[in-house]
């Protein structure tokens, strides 16, 4: 594999083209005007090899999202067939096609609750901008226009469209060079439990949590909120696992003052922690609506869908000559992306991916758990193939390293150079491999993020950073 990588690509000319014409998502063009980008050429299994044939265990799994690992043929099969047979059709109005019509059916029969409704997307930003949508139409179809206020989190990342951007809050994202939705979102404190105020219990600090979310619809009034948008666990904001009974308290208080509850699901679904979804089996909670992308096809091909609840569309479908809901986009229920779904979803059943996911991401646990005794190591938390390490300067404080020191980044590289791909985020190295991951990959990967945890730490006390 890795003699027919060097000899099919020129890794110079793919890397001088990409540095030359590529807009790559979320750039820092001081960076990338030096480096450019590791180009990747294969992959298979769990890994992926880059243009010069180097392989690396990806533990990153492209983007979260590589669920049923690299070189499917069964799944690229069914894409050339699919294909073949009918390309594309629109999905406006009345006109559908066979993969859509399954793929909905399919997602309603593993949706918790009544969430038998199906609205498709190309991406999980586009997912979220249609719940939001979606939200406010159905309070305005109720009767109720003026509920516009979206309740997010801090820590949370829920897309990069206009709006999508503008529901999330994580550091860094909101860059002042870019312009966000005025007085339309309202966000809450993270819950970040290793972050929660000193002395703080687990239970006082979901007490807090809950509280703040409690006052603050008063503070607007719930006649005015139409939504809470949430991700189960964090993802992108470090891996944050919320505190016991916290979700299922936060789903009363929505339920209690009609504002929808939407579970972001899009890292979490399809088999990341074990189940098809993360919202009931692993937090007790059944939302209105469940929003998937990235394991929904595996990352074969870009699809999202934003499954709602029967309860939402009573209101949204009832009769009402005038009433359109002028919301979807031209590639929504491709026939390509739905068929590759059903093939992704058929392979995580029939393999029982998630079973693996259970019990290899409890060896994960436990194995990473272990690098906690390092010194720069501050926590290591998440659940099962959704990881992170967060690096500190001083545990007993929890103080960051300086910024200058670019810790995730320095252990990041000190992996990719050892052949393991894990993805920095500030002060954070996050995991999300392949459901396919084996025990012996695990330990393959907790000993090489050891020994680069170990080599930062040396150059960091070189430095007297530490």
């Amino acid at each position: 594999m890795l003699q027919q990588a060097s000899n099919r690509f020129n890794a110079q000319e793919l890397w001088q083209q990409d540095h030359d014409h590529f807009l790559h998502p979320y750039t820092h063009f001081d960076s990338f005007r030096k480096d450019g980008s590791l180009v990747l050429v294969e992959g298979e299994g769990c890994y992926v090899t880059d243009a010069n044939g180097r392989r690396y265990f990806d533990g990153i799994g492209g983007m979260w999202c590589v669920n049923a690992g690299y070189g499917r043929r069964e799944i690229a099969e069914t894409m050339a067939e699919q294909a073949l047979q009918l390309c594309y059709t629109t999905t406006f109005v009345d006109v559908t096609n066979a993969p859509a019509a399954r793929l909905a059916a399919k997602l309603a029969q593993l949706a918790p609750g009544s969430l038998n409704h199906v609205a498709y997307a190309t991406s999980g930003s586009c997912a979220v901008d249609t719940a939001i949508r979606l939200a406010h139409y159905y309070q305005s179809r109720r009767g109720e226009p003026s509920r516009r206020y979206v309740i997010s989190r801090k820590n949370s990342y829920h897309g990069s469209t206009y709006l999508g951007m503008t529901v999330g809050l994580r550091d860094g994202d909101q860059s002042e060079h870019f312009k966000y939705v005025p007085d339309l979102v309202h966000h809450l404190s993270a819950p970040y439990p290793y972050r929660r105020p000193d002395g703080m219990s687990l239970e006082a600090f979901s007490d807090f949590l809950v509280d703040e979310f409690a006052r603050k619809i008063k503070e607007l009034g719930a006649e005015n909120i139409a939504c809470f948008i949430a991700e189960p666990a964090q993802a992108s904001g470090g891996v944050c696992i919320p505190p016991p009974n916290y979700l299922p308290r936060m789903r009363e208080l929505c339920t209690k003052h009609g504002i929808l509850f939407i579970a972001d699901e899009i890292v979490t679904a399809f088999g990341r922690l074990g189940h098809m979804f993360a919202s009931q089996d692993e937090y007790g909670v059944v939302p209105d609506m469940i929003l998937c992308a990235k394991g929904l096809t595996s990352g074969y091909i870009p699809l999202a869908a934003t499954i709602y609840s029967d309860e939402v569309h009573e209101v949204i479908s009832a009769p009402d000559p005038d009433a359109w809901f002028t919301h979807g986009f031209t590639y929504s229920g491709h026939p390509v992306s739905c068929a590759v779904a059903l093939k992704n979803i058929e392979i995580i059943e029939r393999e029982d991916l998630c079973g693996n996911a259970a019990r290899v991401g409890d060896y994960l646990e436990k194995r990473l758990g272990e690098l906690r005794e390092l010194p720069i190591v501050g926590d290591v938390r998440g659940r099962r193939l959704m990881m992170c390490v967060e690096y500190v300067k001083d545990k007993a404080t929890r103080e960051k390293l300086p910024d200058r020191c670019n810790i995730s980044r320095r252990i990041s590289q000190a992996c990719e150079d050892k052949g393991l791909l894990v993805r920095p985020l500030g002060h954070l190295d996050v995991l999300s491999p392949p459901l396919t991951m084996t025990m012996a990959e695990v330990d393959f990967v907790t000993e090489t993020l050891r020994g680069a945890i170990l080599k930062a730490t040396d150059e960091l006390k070189a430095e007297g950073v530490i």
